[in-house]
């Protein structure tokens, strides 16, 4: 069982920055592989990033790529999502999820656990 707490969301201009927290807890946490997913109003939930247990394979989607950056502390066992240059579009839910022994799949249906998620607002 993993159980998630995000947390880091809230209002922020266009081209600013926001760090994103998943905080974890649960024994199987370091050999998990964690995502983010995110929600817009009237959209569809799509994937955003992911990274496996150990912090060596990442994914992301093309539409934040070399923008937002995942990052992993197994020792706090937190992950994070930093969000840099941010436009309206990223205004959504965001969500983190975990899944056992996979690797850094975006199919969202690979995942079991999800945390509650956290707003994030970009105004223009």
């Amino acid at each position: 069982q993993v159980q998630l707490v995000e947390s880091g969301g809230g209002l922020v201009q266009a081209g600013g920055s926001l760090r994103l927290s998943c905080a974890a807890s649960g024994r199987t946490f370091d050999r998990s592989t964690i995502a983010w997913f995110r929600r817009a109003p009237g959209k569809e939930r799509e994937f955003v990033a992911a990274i496996n247990w150990s912090g060596g394979s990442t994914n992301y989607a093309d539409s934040v790529k070399g923008r937002f950056t995942i990052s992993r502390d197994n020792a706090k066992n937190t992950v994070y999502l930093q969000m840099n240059s941010l436009k309206p579009e990223d205004t959504a839910v965001y969500y983190c999820a975990a899944a056992l022994f996979m690797g850094v799949t975006a199919s969202a249906p690979s995942y079991s656990y999800w945390g509650q998620g956290t707003q994030v607002t970009v105004s223009s």
